[in-house]
Protein backbone atom coordinates (compact mmCIF):
# COMPACT_ATOMS: atom_id res chain seq x y z
CA UNK A 1 0.00 0.00 0.00
CA UNK A 2 1.54 3.39 -1.30
CA UNK A 3 -0.33 6.24 0.30
CA UNK A 4 1.62 8.90 -1.86
CA UNK A 5 0.32 10.45 -5.10
CA UNK A 6 1.93 9.08 -7.98
CA UNK A 7 4.96 10.85 -9.48
CA UNK A 8 2.77 11.85 -12.87
CA UNK A 9 0.12 13.56 -10.55
CA UNK A 10 2.41 15.93 -8.18
CA UNK A 11 3.86 16.90 -11.49
CA UNK A 12 0.77 17.58 -13.20
CA UNK A 13 -0.11 19.85 -10.06
CA UNK A 14 2.97 21.72 -10.52
CA UNK A 15 2.29 22.19 -14.40
CA UNK A 16 -1.26 23.75 -13.55
CA UNK A 17 0.61 26.01 -10.71
CA UNK A 18 3.31 27.41 -13.59
CA UNK A 19 0.24 27.86 -15.86
CA UNK A 20 -2.03 29.53 -13.61
CA UNK A 21 0.99 31.82 -12.58
CA UNK A 22 1.59 32.65 -16.00
CA UNK A 23 -1.59 33.28 -18.10
CA UNK A 24 -4.79 32.94 -15.35
CA UNK A 25 -3.51 34.77 -12.53
CA UNK A 26 -2.70 37.96 -14.58
CA UNK A 27 -5.93 37.73 -16.50
CA UNK A 28 -8.19 37.69 -12.98
CA UNK A 29 -6.00 40.57 -11.97
CA UNK A 30 -7.01 42.57 -15.24
CA UNK A 31 -11.07 41.95 -14.24
CA UNK A 32 -10.55 41.79 -10.37
CA UNK A 33 -14.67 43.10 -10.04
CA UNK A 34 -15.75 39.29 -10.87
CA UNK A 35 -13.25 38.37 -7.63
CA UNK A 36 -13.26 40.82 -5.02
CA UNK A 37 -16.23 42.51 -3.28
CA UNK A 38 -17.90 43.39 -6.46
CA UNK A 39 -17.97 39.74 -7.42
CA UNK A 40 -22.06 38.90 -7.11
CA UNK A 41 -23.10 41.80 -8.44
CA UNK A 42 -20.65 42.09 -11.48
CA UNK A 43 -21.13 39.09 -12.57
CA UNK A 44 -24.78 38.71 -12.02
CA UNK A 45 -27.29 40.60 -15.31
CA UNK A 46 -29.42 41.13 -12.41
CA UNK A 47 -32.29 42.61 -15.49
CA UNK A 48 -32.05 39.64 -17.43
CA UNK A 49 -33.72 37.22 -14.36
CA UNK A 50 -30.33 37.01 -12.84
CA UNK A 51 -28.58 35.16 -15.32
CA UNK A 52 -24.75 35.26 -15.64
CA UNK A 53 -23.49 38.65 -17.16
CA UNK A 54 -22.35 38.27 -20.68
CA UNK A 55 -18.41 39.85 -19.44
CA UNK A 56 -18.08 37.29 -16.80
CA UNK A 57 -19.32 34.54 -19.22
CA UNK A 58 -16.24 36.09 -21.92
CA UNK A 59 -13.95 35.68 -18.99
CA UNK A 60 -14.69 31.99 -18.51
CA UNK A 61 -14.65 31.86 -22.24
CA UNK A 62 -11.06 33.27 -22.44
CA UNK A 63 -9.50 31.10 -19.72
CA UNK A 64 -10.95 27.87 -21.04
CA UNK A 65 -9.15 28.97 -24.61
CA UNK A 66 -6.06 29.88 -22.57
CA UNK A 67 -6.10 26.50 -20.93
CA UNK A 68 -7.21 24.27 -24.02
CA UNK A 69 -4.40 25.95 -26.14
CA UNK A 70 -1.79 24.87 -23.38
CA UNK A 71 -3.88 21.05 -23.30
CA UNK A 72 -5.43 20.96 -19.98
CA UNK A 73 -8.82 22.14 -20.50
CA UNK A 74 -9.70 18.16 -21.94
CA UNK A 75 -7.18 16.40 -19.88
CA UNK A 76 -10.08 14.59 -18.20
CA UNK A 77 -11.42 13.65 -21.17
CA UNK A 78 -11.27 10.67 -23.63
CA UNK A 79 -8.72 10.29 -26.34
CA UNK A 80 -11.37 10.72 -29.02
CA UNK A 81 -12.82 13.96 -27.83
CA UNK A 82 -8.92 14.95 -27.96
CA UNK A 83 -8.34 14.68 -24.36
CA UNK A 84 -5.73 12.35 -22.61
CA UNK A 85 -8.11 9.99 -20.64
CA UNK A 86 -6.91 10.95 -17.20
CA UNK A 87 -7.39 8.77 -14.43
CA UNK A 88 -10.08 9.34 -11.66
CA UNK A 89 -7.27 9.57 -9.19
CA UNK A 90 -5.32 12.31 -11.10
CA UNK A 91 -9.05 14.40 -11.81
CA UNK A 92 -9.78 14.14 -8.06
CA UNK A 93 -5.80 15.45 -7.17
CA UNK A 94 -6.32 18.25 -9.33
CA UNK A 95 -9.75 19.33 -8.50
CA UNK A 96 -8.99 19.25 -4.80
CA UNK A 97 -5.84 20.83 -5.37
CA UNK A 98 -7.10 23.67 -7.43
CA UNK A 99 -10.39 24.45 -4.99
CA UNK A 100 -7.49 24.46 -2.40
CA UNK A 101 -5.86 27.25 -3.75
CA UNK A 102 -9.31 29.22 -3.04
CA UNK A 103 -11.45 30.93 -5.06
CA UNK A 104 -9.82 32.49 -8.90
CA UNK A 105 -10.65 32.34 -12.64
CA UNK A 106 -8.39 29.11 -12.73
CA UNK A 107 -11.16 26.94 -11.00
CA UNK A 108 -14.15 28.98 -10.00
CA UNK A 109 -17.33 27.58 -8.05
CA UNK A 110 -19.85 29.79 -9.94
CA UNK A 111 -19.94 28.49 -13.55
CA UNK A 112 -18.31 24.64 -12.46
CA UNK A 113 -15.35 26.06 -14.81
CA UNK A 114 -11.55 25.26 -14.73
CA UNK A 115 -8.50 24.71 -16.49
CA UNK A 116 -8.95 21.61 -16.16
CA UNK A 117 -12.44 21.01 -17.43
CA UNK A 118 -15.21 19.17 -16.09
CA UNK A 119 -17.72 17.78 -18.61
CA UNK A 120 -19.30 14.53 -17.37
CA UNK A 121 -22.06 14.56 -20.06
CA UNK A 122 -19.14 14.47 -22.82
CA UNK A 123 -17.76 10.56 -22.23
CA UNK A 124 -21.33 9.62 -21.71
CA UNK A 125 -21.65 11.04 -25.67
CA UNK A 126 -18.36 10.05 -26.86
CA UNK A 127 -19.77 6.06 -25.73
CA UNK A 128 -23.37 6.52 -27.11
CA UNK A 129 -24.36 9.47 -29.17
CA UNK A 130 -24.48 9.06 -33.31
CA UNK A 131 -22.40 11.42 -35.57
CA UNK A 132 -24.62 13.79 -35.56
CA UNK A 133 -25.17 13.99 -31.21
CA UNK A 134 -21.44 13.67 -31.09
CA UNK A 135 -21.28 17.27 -32.93
CA UNK A 136 -22.01 18.55 -29.01
CA UNK A 137 -18.68 17.34 -27.79
CA UNK A 138 -16.92 19.74 -29.48
CA UNK A 139 -19.48 22.90 -29.24
CA UNK A 140 -19.69 22.45 -25.48
CA UNK A 141 -15.75 22.43 -24.71
CA UNK A 142 -15.73 25.44 -27.61
CA UNK A 143 -18.79 27.00 -26.05
CA UNK A 144 -20.30 27.36 -29.22
CA UNK A 145 -22.68 24.35 -28.99
CA UNK A 146 -24.07 23.63 -25.50
CA UNK A 147 -26.47 20.70 -24.40
CA UNK A 148 -27.97 21.29 -21.20
CA UNK A 149 -28.63 18.59 -18.83
CA UNK A 150 -32.91 18.34 -17.51
CA UNK A 151 -33.53 15.57 -14.93
CA UNK A 152 -35.41 17.13 -12.13
CA UNK A 153 -38.81 18.49 -12.08
CA UNK A 154 -40.78 20.69 -9.93
CA UNK A 155 -42.47 17.65 -8.25
CA UNK A 156 -39.20 15.19 -8.36
CA UNK A 157 -36.04 15.77 -7.28
CA UNK A 158 -33.52 12.84 -6.12
CA UNK A 159 -36.37 10.62 -6.97
CA UNK A 160 -36.12 10.84 -10.58
CA UNK A 161 -37.38 7.54 -11.71
CA UNK A 162 -40.92 8.80 -10.21
CA UNK A 163 -40.43 11.91 -12.91
CA UNK A 164 -43.51 12.76 -14.69
CA UNK A 165 -42.41 14.08 -17.86
CA UNK A 166 -43.69 11.68 -21.03
CA UNK A 167 -42.36 10.91 -24.46
CA UNK A 168 -45.10 9.00 -25.96
CA UNK A 169 -44.54 7.16 -30.08
CA UNK A 170 -46.08 9.21 -32.49
CA UNK A 171 -45.55 7.84 -36.12
CA UNK A 172 -41.88 7.46 -36.77
CA UNK A 173 -41.11 9.71 -33.70
CA UNK A 174 -42.28 10.92 -30.02
CA UNK A 175 -43.81 13.68 -28.14
CA UNK A 176 -42.21 14.82 -25.19
CA UNK A 177 -44.93 16.59 -22.41
CA UNK A 178 -43.20 17.99 -18.91
CA UNK A 179 -41.49 20.19 -16.90
CA UNK A 180 -38.69 20.90 -15.70
CA UNK A 181 -36.46 22.32 -12.95
CA UNK A 182 -32.76 23.27 -12.33
CA UNK A 183 -32.51 23.03 -16.04
CA UNK A 184 -29.02 24.29 -15.83
CA UNK A 185 -27.52 26.48 -18.54
CA UNK A 186 -30.38 25.99 -20.94
CA UNK A 187 -30.80 29.31 -21.54
CA UNK A 188 -27.26 29.48 -23.37
CA UNK A 189 -27.72 25.49 -24.96
CA UNK A 190 -28.74 24.65 -28.25
CA UNK A 191 -29.52 21.21 -27.15
CA UNK A 192 -31.87 20.07 -23.93
CA UNK A 193 -31.04 16.49 -22.98
CA UNK A 194 -34.65 15.76 -21.30
CA UNK A 195 -34.98 12.76 -19.55
CA UNK A 196 -38.53 11.66 -19.80
CA UNK A 197 -40.84 7.96 -19.61
CA UNK A 198 -41.82 5.76 -22.42
CA UNK A 199 -42.70 2.86 -20.61
CA UNK A 200 -42.87 0.91 -17.12
CA UNK A 201 -44.39 2.34 -14.09
CA UNK A 202 -43.03 5.32 -11.63
CA UNK A 203 -40.40 4.05 -10.08
CA UNK A 204 -39.10 1.67 -12.55
CA UNK A 205 -35.52 2.02 -13.33
CA UNK A 206 -36.23 1.04 -16.78
CA UNK A 207 -38.69 2.94 -18.90
CA UNK A 208 -36.61 6.09 -18.71
CA UNK A 209 -35.26 7.51 -22.42
CA UNK A 210 -32.93 10.49 -22.84
CA UNK A 211 -33.55 12.87 -25.65
CA UNK A 212 -31.48 15.56 -27.15
CA UNK A 213 -34.19 18.16 -28.02
CA UNK A 214 -33.34 21.31 -29.84
CA UNK A 215 -34.26 24.47 -27.36
CA UNK A 216 -35.59 26.49 -30.36
CA UNK A 217 -38.15 23.28 -30.77
CA UNK A 218 -41.63 24.30 -30.66
CA UNK A 219 -43.26 23.78 -27.37
CA UNK A 220 -39.73 24.08 -25.61
CA UNK A 221 -40.11 27.14 -23.39
CA UNK A 222 -38.14 28.40 -20.90
CA UNK A 223 -40.97 30.07 -18.41
CA UNK A 224 -38.53 31.80 -15.84
CA UNK A 225 -34.84 31.29 -14.10
CA UNK A 226 -34.49 30.53 -10.37
CA UNK A 227 -32.92 32.90 -8.40
CA UNK A 228 -30.18 31.08 -5.93
CA UNK A 229 -28.52 31.35 -2.22
CA UNK A 230 -25.59 32.03 -4.68
CA UNK A 231 -25.85 34.48 -8.01
CA UNK A 232 -25.55 34.40 -11.09
CA UNK A 233 -27.97 31.49 -11.53
CA UNK A 234 -29.03 29.80 -15.00
CA UNK A 235 -30.68 27.08 -13.59
CA UNK A 236 -34.38 27.40 -15.52
CA UNK A 237 -38.12 25.94 -15.28
CA UNK A 238 -39.00 24.43 -18.41
CA UNK A 239 -41.91 23.56 -20.06
CA UNK A 240 -42.34 21.06 -23.10
CA UNK A 241 -45.56 20.89 -24.29
CA UNK A 242 -46.36 18.44 -27.30
CA UNK A 243 -42.52 18.49 -28.30
CA UNK A 244 -41.60 16.55 -30.93
CA UNK A 245 -38.74 14.60 -31.64
CA UNK A 246 -37.66 11.96 -34.35
CA UNK A 247 -36.15 8.62 -32.87
CA UNK A 248 -33.06 10.46 -33.82
CA UNK A 249 -33.56 12.20 -30.83
CA UNK A 250 -32.75 9.35 -28.53
CA UNK A 251 -29.55 9.13 -26.68
CA UNK A 252 -27.83 5.57 -26.08
CA UNK A 253 -31.12 3.05 -25.98
CA UNK A 254 -35.26 4.04 -25.51
CA UNK A 255 -36.06 2.89 -22.11
CA UNK A 256 -32.35 2.76 -20.54
CA UNK A 257 -31.71 6.55 -20.69
CA UNK A 258 -31.54 6.35 -16.18
CA UNK A 259 -27.66 4.84 -16.68
CA UNK A 260 -26.88 8.04 -19.34
CA UNK A 261 -28.19 9.76 -15.63
CA UNK A 262 -26.07 7.86 -13.25
CA UNK A 263 -23.52 7.45 -15.22
CA UNK A 264 -23.31 11.78 -15.28
CA UNK A 265 -24.09 11.61 -11.70
CA UNK A 266 -21.14 9.63 -11.06
CA UNK A 267 -18.90 11.41 -12.65
CA UNK A 268 -19.84 14.56 -11.04
CA UNK A 269 -20.03 13.65 -7.46
CA UNK A 270 -16.53 12.16 -6.89
CA UNK A 271 -15.20 15.41 -8.66
CA UNK A 272 -17.69 17.43 -6.63
CA UNK A 273 -16.40 15.89 -3.06
CA UNK A 274 -12.63 15.96 -4.01
CA UNK A 275 -13.38 20.39 -4.64
CA UNK A 276 -15.09 20.18 -1.63
CA UNK A 277 -12.39 18.53 0.41
CA UNK A 278 -10.31 21.19 -1.48
CA UNK A 279 -12.34 24.22 -0.79
CA UNK A 280 -12.09 22.60 2.70
CA UNK A 281 -8.88 22.24 3.72
CA UNK A 282 -8.48 26.31 2.21
CA UNK A 283 -10.91 27.71 4.47
CA UNK A 284 -9.36 25.48 7.38
CA UNK A 285 -5.79 27.11 6.65
CA UNK A 286 -6.52 30.05 6.08
CA UNK A 287 -8.63 30.38 9.83
CA UNK A 288 -5.53 29.09 11.74
CA UNK A 289 -3.46 31.59 9.77
CA UNK A 290 -5.56 34.13 11.25
CA UNK A 291 -5.41 32.93 14.46
CA UNK A 292 -2.12 32.63 14.90
CA UNK A 293 -1.89 36.82 13.65
CA UNK A 294 -5.51 37.82 15.67
CA UNK A 295 -4.43 39.59 18.73
CA UNK A 296 -7.11 39.26 21.23
CA UNK A 297 -7.13 40.12 24.94
CA UNK A 298 -3.99 40.53 25.20
CA UNK A 299 -2.51 37.24 22.84
CA UNK A 300 -3.05 35.66 19.66
CA UNK A 301 -6.24 33.69 18.88
CA UNK A 302 -5.06 30.75 18.53
CA UNK A 303 -3.72 30.36 22.30
CA UNK A 304 -7.64 29.92 22.95
CA UNK A 305 -9.06 26.48 23.38
CA UNK A 306 -12.37 27.95 21.77
CA UNK A 307 -10.82 28.38 18.73
CA UNK A 308 -8.28 25.73 18.65
CA UNK A 309 -10.62 22.60 19.37
CA UNK A 310 -13.32 23.06 16.60
CA UNK A 311 -10.21 24.00 14.23
CA UNK A 312 -8.62 20.51 15.46
CA UNK A 313 -11.99 18.56 14.21
CA UNK A 314 -12.09 20.41 10.83
CA UNK A 315 -8.46 19.55 10.46
CA UNK A 316 -8.91 15.90 11.23
CA UNK A 317 -11.88 15.34 9.08
CA UNK A 318 -10.59 16.95 6.36
CA UNK A 319 -7.36 14.38 6.59
CA UNK A 320 -9.41 11.32 6.84
CA UNK A 321 -12.22 12.96 3.87
CA UNK A 322 -9.81 13.89 1.43
CA UNK A 323 -7.97 10.37 1.68
CA UNK A 324 -11.04 8.30 1.27
CA UNK A 325 -11.78 10.22 -1.52
CA UNK A 326 -8.62 9.33 -2.90
CA UNK A 327 -8.90 5.77 -2.36
CA UNK A 328 -12.07 5.60 -4.17
CA UNK A 329 -11.10 7.25 -7.33
CA UNK A 330 -7.99 5.28 -7.12
CA UNK A 331 -11.12 2.05 -7.14
CA UNK A 332 -12.86 3.82 -9.71
CA UNK A 333 -9.93 2.98 -12.08
CA UNK A 334 -10.34 -0.33 -11.27
CA UNK A 335 -13.59 -1.14 -11.73
CA UNK A 336 -16.55 0.02 -12.28
CA UNK A 337 -17.83 3.12 -10.21
CA UNK A 338 -21.35 1.70 -10.00
CA UNK A 339 -20.10 -1.13 -8.26
CA UNK A 340 -18.45 0.89 -5.24
CA UNK A 341 -21.44 3.56 -5.24
CA UNK A 342 -21.87 3.63 -1.54
CA UNK A 343 -18.18 4.42 -1.05
CA UNK A 344 -18.65 7.52 -3.88
CA UNK A 345 -21.70 8.68 -1.90
CA UNK A 346 -19.95 8.40 1.38
CA UNK A 347 -17.27 10.89 -0.19
CA UNK A 348 -20.11 12.98 -1.43
CA UNK A 349 -21.96 13.74 2.14
CA UNK A 350 -19.19 13.87 4.09
CA UNK A 351 -17.15 16.25 1.98
CA UNK A 352 -19.93 18.42 0.92
CA UNK A 353 -20.72 18.71 4.40
CA UNK A 354 -17.45 19.14 5.32
CA UNK A 355 -16.55 22.20 3.02
CA UNK A 356 -20.14 24.06 4.46
CA UNK A 357 -18.55 23.69 8.39
CA UNK A 358 -15.46 24.78 7.44
CA UNK A 359 -16.41 27.86 5.82
CA UNK A 360 -19.01 28.38 8.37
CA UNK A 361 -15.81 28.23 11.27
CA UNK A 362 -13.90 30.38 9.43
CA UNK A 363 -16.08 32.71 9.48
CA UNK A 364 -16.70 32.36 13.15
CA UNK A 365 -12.73 32.78 13.48
CA UNK A 366 -12.30 35.92 11.20
CA UNK A 367 -15.30 37.61 13.21
CA UNK A 368 -17.14 40.16 11.22
CA UNK A 369 -14.71 40.43 8.42
CA UNK A 370 -15.31 36.64 7.80
CA UNK A 371 -19.26 37.53 7.63
CA UNK A 372 -18.32 40.60 4.51
CA UNK A 373 -18.02 40.17 1.29
CA UNK A 374 -14.36 41.34 1.74
CA UNK A 375 -13.54 37.61 2.49
CA UNK A 376 -14.00 34.70 0.02
CA UNK A 377 -15.69 32.07 3.31
CA UNK A 378 -19.47 33.52 2.57
CA UNK A 379 -18.83 32.86 -1.16
CA UNK A 380 -17.96 29.39 -0.27
CA UNK A 381 -20.24 28.26 2.25
CA UNK A 382 -22.98 29.68 -0.30
CA UNK A 383 -21.68 27.52 -3.39
CA UNK A 384 -20.98 24.47 -1.85
CA UNK A 385 -24.36 24.63 0.41
CA UNK A 386 -25.80 23.51 -2.98
CA UNK A 387 -23.71 20.71 -3.01
CA UNK A 388 -25.56 18.72 -0.28
CA UNK A 389 -28.63 19.07 -2.49
CA UNK A 390 -27.77 18.44 -5.76
CA UNK A 391 -26.68 15.09 -7.92
CA UNK A 392 -28.81 13.90 -5.13
CA UNK A 393 -29.07 15.02 -1.76
CA UNK A 394 -26.99 13.84 1.14
CA UNK A 395 -30.12 11.69 2.53
CA UNK A 396 -29.74 10.01 -0.42
CA UNK A 397 -26.44 9.43 -0.77
CA UNK A 398 -26.64 8.27 2.47
CA UNK A 399 -29.39 5.78 1.76
CA UNK A 400 -27.85 4.43 -0.68
CA UNK A 401 -25.03 3.69 1.71
CA UNK A 402 -27.56 1.99 3.91
CA UNK A 403 -28.38 -0.15 0.96
CA UNK A 404 -24.85 -1.45 0.96
CA UNK A 405 -24.77 -0.81 4.76
CA UNK A 406 -27.52 -3.80 5.48
CA UNK A 407 -27.53 -5.67 2.36
CA UNK A 408 -30.84 -3.64 0.83
CA UNK A 409 -31.66 -4.75 -2.96
CA UNK A 410 -28.93 -7.57 -2.76
CA UNK A 411 -26.42 -5.01 -2.16
CA UNK A 412 -23.39 -5.79 0.58
CA UNK A 413 -20.77 -3.68 2.11
CA UNK A 414 -17.42 -5.07 3.56
CA UNK A 415 -17.75 -4.50 7.03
Amino acid sequence: MDFQLPQEITTKLAELDAFIEAEIAPLQREHMQFFDHRREYARTDWENDGRPQPAWRALIEEMERRADKAGHLRLGLPKTCGGQAASNLMIAAIREHLAGKGLGLHNDLQDESSIVGNFPIIPVLDAYGTPEQKLYIEGMISGKRHLSFALTEPGHGSDATWLETTGRRDGDGWVIDGMKRWNSQVARAHGNLVFARTSGKPGDGRGITAFIVPTDAPGHKILYNHWTFNMPSDHAEVELKGVRVPDSAILHKEGEGLMVAQRFVHENRIRQAAASAGAARYCIAQAAKYARSRIAFGEPLSKKQAIQFPLVELYAECEMVRNFIFKTAWQMDRQDALEISDMVSICNFRANRLACDAADRAMQVHGGIGYSRALPFEHIYRHHRRYRITEGSEEVQMRRVAQYLFGFSGKRATV
